[in-house]
């Protein structure tokens, strides 16, 4: 595969894992997912780790995934690049790992002592990558290893951090995040 096909196929193969976060904003709010507890002096997860949330997130990549799988032939004669399509299980292991890094991270911030919001270089840009690399390889192991070739894995580490410093601006430009990371 070229470079310019080896980047439009590992972009294609995240965006079920690239939503996610971005639908559980959209859905928050409701329960937190530690029911505001406490380890030592700070929250377990805190206020912003929903179940509503994880759920949402979880479905609404799924469901792009499922999506995914109908526009792959139309788009992938309009590119001029294959793109890979997704079972079911892969679908929902992207989207649920996406959760679950955000998830983990939230924790590991908690335990160095940073508040919700708080920067944490690297582990804000690649929680919820590590967990849905993780989560799709345990659901659907042979179609990670087809999918997830070295070099598509070197695209996607590289691309994930810039794609979300950059959006993570917009998103603050325009109003919609507190934050700009």
């Amino acid at each position: 595969m070229e470079t310019v096909g080896t980047v439009v196929w590992a972009l294609w193969a995240m965006l079920p894992a690239y939503v996610p976060n971005n639908a559980a904003v959209l859905a928050g709010g409701g329960r937190p997912i530690d029911g505001g507890r406490v380890w030592g002096d700070s929250r377990l997860l805190g206020d912003g780790k929903t179940w509503r949330g994880t759920a949402a997130g979880t479905l609404a990549g799924t469901a792009l995934a499922l999506l995914l799988n109908a526009l792959s032939p139309g788009v992938s004669a309009a590119v001029g690049y294959a793109l890979p399509t997704f079972p079911l299980l892969a679908g929902l292991g992207l989207a649920l790992g996406a959760m679950l890094g955000d998830i983990g991270a939230s924790f590991l911030k908690r335990r160095s002592g940073r508040e919700r919001g708080a920067a944490f270089p690297g582990l804000d840009q690649l929680d919820f990558v590590v967990g849905a690399l993780a989560c799709a390889f345990v659901a659907a192991p042979s179609w990670f290893g087809e999918t997830f070739t070295l070099p598509v894995l070197v695209v996607v580490l590289v691309a994930t951090p810039v794609l979300h410093v950059v959006t993570n601006a917009v998103a603050y430009l325009l109003g919609l995040k507190n934050e700009p990371w």
